[in-house]
């Protein structure tokens, strides 16, 4: 699984590094979401999918399965 964000349309409500910090991160300066790792590891995409539901912007996509 890949994920990606899409980062005009983040607004930096962390949601995502709340729900898989091992994926997602966000930016000191921006305080935007940052991927830390695009290529998901089978055990973490449970965890990362509900990360990118979770998002109120919609700014996460699942990019391939």
């Amino acid at each position: 699984m890949k994920v990606d964000v899409i980062p005009d349309v983040c607004q930096g409500h962390a949601r995502c590094q709340d729900r898989c910090p091992e994926v997602f991160s966000t930016d000191a300066v921006e305080g935007k979401c940052v991927i830390l790792m695009a290529d998901v590891p089978p055990e973490l995409e449970q965890k990362a999918r509900l990360a990118v539901k979770n998002c109120p912007e919609g700014a996460l996509i699942i990019v391939s399965d």
